[in-house]
């Protein structure tokens, strides 16, 4: 079970009322939803709820940062920021000739990299002259530009909370329209993907950089993440962050990005799930009208590196100046292993909030953390990945003091069988957590388009629950014991940095 962003209930549900209640769910929802896939294979879900003249609308592709290529870290991402930029009707004043000139930056860009190739020959004079063509270039072409007339069209037409996000696993698109505006969200949709222009993609370069610097370098978590990720795995695709590597971002190509496209997006890799006030029989009219343009084209050949067993513990410093934090990241299997159920049992009994044993142990009763938990799988569910173990210590308290007690509690886990109080207050939580899940059009044409992607049916938001239930204090302990071990952890901290240590000793 991923993390997700939950919507609060205003009322408490019972264990036993919750289990029969969820088989109830499953039944009406059953009765609400439809699904089809159009010849090119791109499939829909389409949940009717007509309580509201609205209809929340995501689209799930298949693809995020585990499957950006070698030396372009963050292509998923960028590609994610020219899905933003319009079509060849949208955005533009000109579309003929700003494609020329679109072209011709790539031509100056040729040539200023064909100079730059030449590395210690590279004439500075010719590299300056090469510069302020391609910059020249960049400028013809952005005058061509309607800019965020896409955003403008959405919005003047009622659209709502119009984002997206890439991850490790895949790359999501979102937002609401009124239902009486249905169509022409079926439209927009389709064709930018049918036909992506990537606009102004040097300048969107500038801004995904800019993220990085923003979300990675100039954090210190951000930072902690990332060596963690980067020491945690050695070869398996998770140890490379949606946001990229600097290097790779400052050297992305616009053909780079095209051959993206052409490879994961393919109506066969997306599946779109919609709901709110939309009958099905007009949505599939309509998917067919304007998504049935994509051409159907092969799956993408997926390769992924095996992560090699790990014999020994690793461990990787920060220096920073910032808050000190710790994480500790064991290696676990994917979300398709039997033990996944468990490991969220697990996870809610360790971390669940202030009745955590984390929260428990660590902030309420010695207040050695400012705060401490856990979170399972990280960073993706998709391969193998992390359970981890994080915390921040409270003033004049240490990391050392908090990994040592994160430890204990582990240890306790492994030695101690979790109480059926305990028990049945964990699975009572999850599957309130389900029914939370499923009560906003957003985050349910989310869930149903994320279930049937990860596991081939989207009634599995209702059937992992059975899982649950069969989960025992055994299997707690079990689990504890086979996946928390030392030799398959690794350990990343913040350390204070230098300079700053030696102005706290000599201002004491």
């Amino acid at each position: 079970m991923r993390p997700l962003a939950f919507l609060v209930l205003p009322f408490l549900i019972a264990s036993s009322y919750a289990q029969d209640s969820t088989a109830a769910l499953q039944k009406e929802f059953e009765k609400k939803v439809s699904e089809f896939t159009l010849p090119n294979g791109l499939h829909f879900i389409v949940i009717e709820r007509h309580d509201a003249p609205v209809v929340s609308f995501h689209t799930y592709v298949n693809v995020g940062s585990v499957d950006d290529p070698g030396g372009q870290t963050g292509l998923a991402h960028m590609f994610e920021h020219m899905a933003f930029k319009g079509t060849p009707s949208i955005g533009t004043k000109n579309w003929p000739l700003e494609k020329q000139a679109m072209d011709a930056i790539e031509q100056a860009y040729d040539a200023l990299e064909a100079e730059r190739a030449r590395a210690t020959r590279a004439d500075p004079k010719t590299l300056e002259t090469l510069q302020m063509k391609l910059d020249a270039a960049i400028e013809k072409a952005d005058s061509f530009i309607e800019t965020n007339e896409y955003d403008r069209v959405v919005e003047s037409n009622g659209g709502l909370d119009m984002n997206a996000g890439t991850g490790e696993d895949s790359t999501n698109y979102y937002y609401s329209f009124p239902s009486n505006r249905a169509e022409l969200w079926f439209y927009m949709e389709s064709a930018r993907f049918l036909n992506p222009v990537f606009r102004e993609f040097y300048k969107e370069r500038d801004v995904v950089r800019e993220e990085r610097r923003m979300r990675v370098e100039s954090s210190s978590q951000g930072k902690l993440v990332e060596a963690l990720a980067a020491t945690a795995f050695e070869a398996a695709p998770y140890r490379n962050m949606p946001g990229g590597w600097a290097g790779d971002i400052e050297h992305f190509r616009r053909p780079d990005a095209e051959q993206f496209y052409k490879r994961y997006y393919v109506p066969a890799n997306m599946t779109i799930a919609m709901a709110g006030d939309i009958k099905a029989a007009d949505a599939r009219r309509m998917a067919e009208k304007y998504f049935g343009r994509l051409a159907k084209r092969p799956l993408p050949v997926i390769y992924h590196t095996e992560e090699p067993v790990q014999e020994g513990e690793k461990r990787v410093a920060v220096v920073t100046p910032a808050q000190p934090f710790l994480i500790i990241g064991y290696k676990r299997p994917d979300q398709h292993s039997p033990d996944d159920a468990v490991l969220d049992v697990l996870n809610s009994v360790l971390s669940d909030g202030r009745t955590g044993w984390i929260y428990k142990d660590m902030v309420r009763d010695k207040q050695i953390a400012l705060g401490a938990g856990g979170q399972s799988p990280f960073p993706g569910g998709k391969y193998p990945s992390l359970y981890i173990f994080y915390s921040a210590p409270a003033q004049g308290h240490t990391i050392e003091e908090n990994e040592q007690a994160l430890y204990e509690i582990i240890e306790r886990a492994k030695t101690t069988k979790v109480d059926q109080p305990t028990l049945d207050r964990v699975k009572t939580n999850i599957r309130a957590a389900l029914i939370r899940k499923l009560t906003g059009n957003s985050g349910l044409a989310s869930e149903l388009a994320s279930y049937y992607v990860n596991f081939g049916d989207w009634r599995r938001l209702f059937t992992e629950l059975a899982d649950t239930n069969k989960v025992t204090a055994d299997d707690v302990q079990r689990v504890a014991q086979k996946y928390l071990l030392a030799e398959h952890r690794t350990v990343a901290y913040t350390v204070t940095a230098p300079a700053e240590k030696a102005k706290e000793e000599g201002g004491k």
